[in-house]
């Protein structure tokens, strides 16, 4: 069995045993001060990211990395929220002349959550793309940070285990990465500030993304910025803003420190 690593191609014996994993914490924060606009905002996130549209998101993920899907498990909850469970195999497994078992996965979890004082509405989430063999999690990258409208993904690649060749030399990856950066298309990389937490030695990438602009018109739900005025817009693009950093920097910030974070 043959893989590629950069440009060198090595044969392996038997198969590629990397356990390669992605996983996405997405973030689309709202504001939503009324009752009214919260039932209405619940009801869009329940439309919106259903176990039914969840399904389809991860259907395209398998096809994009090249994968077949073995089965499916979901699940709405009440009041909200959904998860979804993908069992998956590399498109080709049937064909192998061995028996192997892959043991790859897809899975998603919806976490709407909404600030019981201030109107502040936070939907998170969690996706875990984890493969074996020469699939890769990494080729549905971007289509799943395009799929969800989101203020701030966190997101990290593990490579775990090993393969060996048919020296029996142990290759603990199958291709050459510095960042996570080096897989986002530019279009999201002009969009979004991104710091790195890379390291190298033990196979762990890390990446933080916050949006750099925003339209305050995009983040009103049930409302417009002709619904507030000039001083509760300001007080609600401080609020925004505070929930973003708070969770971009993962600790709780005094607001009056916004300024000097950023």
């Amino acid at each position: 069995m043959h893989n590629s690593y950069a440009k060198n191609p090595i044969t392996l014996h038997g198969f590629n045993n990397l356990t390669k994993t992605l996983s996405f914490n997405l973030y689309d924060i709202c504001y939503a001060k009324k009752t009214d606009h919260k039932k209405e905002y619940v009801k869009y996130i329940d439309e919106a990211y259903n176990a039914k549209r969840l399904t389809k998101i991860l259907t395209e993920v398998t096809e994009i990395i090249d994968a077949k899907i073995l089965n499916i498990a979901s699940q709405d909850y009440d009041p909200e929220g959904a998860s979804v469970t993908m069992l998956i195999a590399e498109d080709n497994y049937k064909n192998s002349v061995v028996s192997h078992l892959d043991k790859s996965h897809i899975t998603v979890h919806t976490y709407p959550e909404i600030h019981p004082d201030d109107g502040i509405c936070t939907f998170r989430a969690d996706i875990s793309v984890t493969t074996c063999g020469e699939i890769s999690p990494l080729k549905a990258l971007n289509h799943l940070i395009d799929s969800f409208e989101s203020d701030i993904v966190i997101l990290d690649y593990i490579i775990r285990g090993f393969t060996r060749d048919t020296t029996g030399h142990k290759h603990y990856s199958d291709h050459s990465i510095h960042s996570i950066q080096d897989f986002l298309i530019p279009k999201t990389i002009e969009q979004y500030q991104i710091v790195d937490v890379n390291v190298y030695q033990e196979n762990i990438f890390h990446s933080k993304l916050i949006l750099k602009e925003t339209l305050l018109d995009n983040y009103l739900f049930g409302s417009g910025e002709e619904d507030f005025s000039k001083q509760i817009l300001n007080d609600i693009k401080k609020k925004l803003r505070h929930e973003m950093l708070e969770i971009f920097y993962g600790r709780n910030i005094h607001i009056g420190n916004l300024h000097d974070i950023g």
